[in-house]
């Protein structure tokens, strides 16, 4: 019950000038106030307390009848005795069942000194008494009564006379009442009350203690408490009626019977609650840790029936994994009072361990200090937060540390060396050729290989060094406390590299079958203030590239060259990014001849550097396809050569051009790539047969289904596309044939060293040949000499590009040779 309730129960109990107790199915008093411990001090000398049988406050004589008046109560609904004290004050004493919910869960003991209203009615009886004997007497009885005087004529309810009491209560004077009926003054607020008072006359000539509301002549409703008998006056039968106020009574037991009410319902929701909640609930006492109730939700949690819980003690059901726990808990309890969302390790009944989120408040229960304490089964939420951190610092392959703990780690070593003076280093291995293994072997078979090398790195290292995995087939090894100086560091270092080279080159028995592989390791040492943990990876990262660089299974170490050659990367990625934002590139075009005469222009994308001025694609291109930005930079070289194609079809002169656009392998490899090709034709309204897309070989190696069926949406649009760099690559005629290309293209390096390198010579004749073969035509690159073109014509390649013709040119250069070169007359012979 909570606490509020009980408290104003208590107070409206105690305030009541009437003496009121209750007794549980038990015979134990529950509730009482002072006026009842007073009644029974008085009546029987005994001291009540609670949790006291009545019968021990009882004589023996009344004791053993107290069972059966108790049965009355509880079976015909209650009753009403009257009980004289030897002092001679008597009370009025009512016994009722208690009903929560129309089930009896005990009596009330209701008792109320009547003395008073005792000697009214003896008063009443003297009076009539007096009546008869002397009119004067009656008289002076009659008009000094307390309580209400009323004489009423039995035959029309007529008013023969009423006493000062009735004046000062009702408030009608004695003339506005005589002669009239309380019918006329409207007295009964229920006139069912009247009808009542009457039956009990007819039928036992008299009527006592009838409880009726009443008003006033200014309409405010009254209580009061009737006894009425039959009198003869001068031969006329008459009602001799007499009230007494009761209305602050009457207010005072309302009031009792509403909070008693109101801690029912307060009971009742509490004990809802905690037969319902989800959470465990316990009430246990606060020293001893004796469990006092738990509810079912605390039960299943823990896996205890009930009976097996409550008297025993916490410590007795070993449910504190950590015992520690409890006495935190109750020193926090001890500070406030109260504890919010602890999360403790607890035991369940088979001993299983698991965590829950408590909280617990000090109350106090039948003056006992005591705990009531919420739990709720965390284990769950537990188990998940800890698979989070798991998934969020480990590699779930390995369960290595990832990448994200890898730098919280590298962090702290770099702030404890800095402090220290002693270095550590960083090993970036990456393992060879695993893609190979997926590829042959399947991708499960790459997985234990990981799984094994993540193994054989943690056995050769030492407990404090770090073994991370960061992606893919990449580890990183932290090795901390290393020598203060530099050198010995780094020997550090390369032995422990060395010993990993060794472990991870020995043989692999995966799934049945022995594999090889081996690794490259980068190595970089730190402890300066300079390095950072980004810095200290990309370090790394460096030294590996090198290590792979150097033929694999080898280790490199990171060093300054390197570190500037990073620097001035990183530094040319940022220029990039900008230029591509402010639009610093432009288009320069290479003729394409054929025998002698302009027919088409390759486009070359030059950067207008604000600083170093024209810069070639070779200085940028390479990092553009690392970083990404090739995709911008494609586009816009594809929708520029577009617009260039349709202001050529302006003109007579260059009409006829055609205009080749390299296409970069991530560029073709979009999903996207067909539509922003027909997107940049709609939009320049360039004619597709004039756009040509050189494709080189490399692009062909990896799905070429999917490249095949993109080459073929756009051929469809009559869009030409050149093999380019042809013979460098891994071409192969299987494919070959099955490509809508229109033209090969014999690479530089073929045509650079030709008619003298015979290797050359044969390798370009084979390319042409091919080209026959197959119905297509071939266009030489980087023909520079008169001797070089005359040879390739003799083998019947007409078509070529160069130095020869031109450097590729800015737009207004290019077309003035255009004009200047198709105006000279051809003087080829061939």
């Amino acid at each position: 019950m909570p606490k509020n309730a009980e408290a104003n129960l208590l107070d409206l109990i105690e305030s009541s000038e009437d003496m009121w107790g209750s007794v549980d199915l038990d015979y134990r008093m529950v509730v009482f106030n002072k006026n009842f411990e007073r009644y029974v001090q008085s009546c029987f000398g005994v001291q009540v307390v609670k949790g006291m049988n009545p019968m021990d406050i009882l004589p023996p004589e009344r004791a053993a009848a107290w069972p059966v008046f108790y049965q009355r109560a509880l079976t015909q609904g209650g009753f009403r005795t009257e009980h004289t004290l030897h002092d001679g004050r008597t009370y009025e004493i009512s016994v009722n069942p208690i009903l929560v919910d129309s089930v009896a869960t005990g009596v009330s003991v209701y008792g109320r000194d009547i003395t008073e209203r005792k000697m009214a009615e003896e008063n009443l009886a003297a009076a009539t008494e007096a009546l008869r004997a002397s009119e004067a007497r009656y008289r002076a009885a009659f008009q000094t009564g307390l309580d209400c005087f009323l004489i009423i004529r039995a035959a029309d309810g007529v008013f023969v006379d009423v006493n000062q009491a009735f004046v000062d209560t009702m408030c009608y004077s004695r003339e506005e009442t005589i002669g009239r009926s309380s019918l006329d003054l409207n007295l009964w607020d229920d006139p069912n009350d009247k009808q009542e008072m009457l039956r009990l006359v007819q039928q036992d000539s008299v009527c006592r203690n009838l409880e009726a509301r009443f008003r006033r002549k200014d309409g405010q409703i009254i209580w009061g408490r009737l006894s009425s008998s039959i009198i003869e006056i001068d031969g006329q039968l008459c009602h001799l009626v007499l009230v007494r106020d009761v209305t602050e009574s009457k207010a005072a037991e309302e009031s009792m019977a509403a909070a008693a009410e109101e801690m029912r319902v307060s009971e009742e929701r509490y004990r809802t609650a905690f037969l319902t909640s989800l959470d465990g609930i316990a009430l246990t006492h606060l020293n001893e840790g004796l469990f006092i109730d738990v509810n079912p939700a605390w039960c299943r949690i823990y896996g205890f029936e009930r009976e097996e819980v409550v008297l025993h003690t916490s410590t007795e059901l070993n449910l504190w994994a950590n015992p520690d726990d409890r006495l935190k808990m109750l020193e926090t309890l001890s500070d406030t009072s109260i504890c919010h969302n602890l999360e403790i390790e607890n035991r369940r009944k088979n001993g299983e361990k698991f965590w829950v989120e408590m909280s617990a408040s000090k109350i106090n229960l039948d003056g006992i200090p005591s705990i009531l304490m919420v739990v709720r089964d965390n284990s769950a939420a537990k188990a998940a937060a800890e698979k989070i951190e798991d998934l969020a610092f480990y590699d779930p392959l390995t369960h290595l540390p990832n990448r994200r703990q890898l730098m919280d780690r590298l962090h702290q070593a770099l702030a404890a060396s800095h402090r220290s003076g002693r270095k550590c280093a960083l090993l970036l291995v990456d393992m060879d050729n695993v893609k190979t293994l997926n590829d042959t072997l399947g991708h499960h078979v790459g997985d234990m290989l990981l799984q094994e090398v993540a193994r054989r790195l943690t056995a050769n290292v030492r407990e404090i060094d770090l073994v991370s995995r960061i992606g893919g087939d990449e580890f990183v090894v932290m090795l901390e406390e290393l020598s203060d100086s530099s050198s010995h560091a780094a020997e550090q270092a390369r032995t422990v590299g060395e010993k990993l080279l060794a472990a991870l080159s020995k043989p692999y028995e995966l799934n049945g079958r022995e594999c090889q592989s081996t690794c490259s390791i980068g190595i970089t040492v730190l402890g300066d203030h300079r390095a950072d943990a980004n810095g200290a990876l990309q370090q790394a990262d460096l030294a590996m590239d090198q290590a792979k660089a150097a033929g694999r299974n080898t280790l490199r170490f990171f060093t300054p060259a390197l570190q500037a050659a990073i620097s001035a990367r990183a530094a040319l990625e940022d220029e990039l990014r900008q230029a591509i934002r402010s639009r610093q590139f432009q288009l320069f075009y290479q003729p394409q001849v054929n025998r002698g005469r302009v027919v088409g222009a390759e486009a070359l994308i030059r950067w207008s550097h604000p600083q170093r001025g024209i810069v070639a694609p070779g200085g940028f291109i390479s990092l553009a396809e690392e970083t990404g930005l090739i995709l911008d930079l494609g586009s816009w070289v594809l929708e520029t050569a577009c617009e260039q194609i349709a202001l050529w079809a302006r003109s007579q002169e260059t009409a006829h051009l055609a205009v080749a656009v390299n296409i970069s392998a991530l560029q073709f490899r979009q999903p996207e790539f067909v539509q922003q090709v027909l997107d940049a034709l709609r939009r320049t309204g360039a004619d597709p047969r004039r756009l040509k897309l050189e494709l080189t070989e490399s692009m062909l190696v990896d799905n070429i289904e999917e490249v095949i069926a993109k080459m073929t949406s756009l051929r469809a649009l009559e869009i030409g596309f050149s093999l380019d760099d042809f013979g460098t690559g891994y071409s192969s005629l299987s494919y070959l044939k099955r490509l809508p290309l229109d033209q090969l293209k014999i690479d530089r390096s073929f045509v650079r060293d030709l008619p003298a390198d015979s290797s050359s010579g044969a390798i370009a004749e084979a390319i042409i040949s091919m080209g026959k073969a197959m119905g297509m035509p071939v266009i030489a690159e980087g023909v520079e000499t008169e001797e070089q073109r005359a040879f390739l014509a003799r083998l019947g390649c007409h078509s070529f590009q160069g130095f020869l013709t031109s450097r590729p040119l800015p737009l207004i250069e290019f077309e003035r040779l255009i004009v200047a070169l198709n105006t000279i007359p051809c003087n080829y012979a061939d």
